[in-house]
């Protein structure tokens, strides 16, 4: 299933002459991972803090940027030789985390209904979850759609500007985020669903 996820390697190329300049200024992927972690905490933070709509308009921002550095952290790890076990570790514990701590804090603002937001992140700690767990049972990490990270980024940043536009929130967006909930299930299922075809097609060709 498509997934905003495949414009990655065109995002990369636009970000790879950055990605020299902080490899020969010594920034190492693990620097950015964890960047990328505090600037999601400090986000959520702003989001409980300051209730007027106008706050939301930090999403936008910060999940392009927590975009680009996610982008950065691979590049540098797969490109310029800092690849390593604790590098991939806090790689996706840092998603995971950095997703909760962002989106969470939507819970408790006056926009958004408090239980399908719950319901869309720990949804979405299950999808990375699968994910990676297509490692474990011996296929690759899988990131098929149609809901993954970057299409939840993409999501909550679209909300995020609309509503701090000024945009009026209502029933519409209890069930869009029912909706995305929705989505998020069919992505687990497919990422499992491929991991186990994957491994099948593995064990048909031995």
């Amino acid at each position: 299933m498509a997934s905003i996820y495949q414009l990655k390697p065109a995002f990369q190329g636009l970000l790879r002459p950055l990605v020299r300049t902080l490899a020969r200024a010594g920034v190492t992927a693990n620097q950015v991972t964890i960047a990328a972690l505090l600037l999601s905490c400090a986000a959520g933070a702003l989001l409980l803090w300051r209730p007027e709509n106008h706050a939301l308009l930090v999403l936008p921002i910060v999940l392009f940027i927590r975009m680009a550095l996610n982008a950065i952290d691979g590049m540098l790890a797969r490109e310029h030789a800092q690849a390593s076990k604790l590098g991939a570790i806090l790689n996706e514990l840092g998603d995971v985390l950095a997703d909760a701590a962002l989106y969470l804090p939507l819970a408790l603002r006056a926009e958004f209904p408090t239980i399908p937001v719950v319901v869309v992140v720990v949804l979405a700690i299950l999808v990375e979850m699968t994910g990676v767990i297509g490692v474990q049972i011996g296929a690759s990490r899988r990131y098929d759609g149609p809901f993954g990270k970057s299409d939840r980024a993409f999501v909550f940043g679209a909300l995020g500007l609309a509503l701090g536009l000024g945009a009026p929130s209502g029933e519409w967006l209890t069930w869009l985020l029912w909706v995305l909930a929705a989505l998020s299930g069919a992505t687990i299922v497919n990422r499992a669903r491929r991991a186990l075809a994957e491994v099948g097609a593995k064990g048909r060709s031995a």
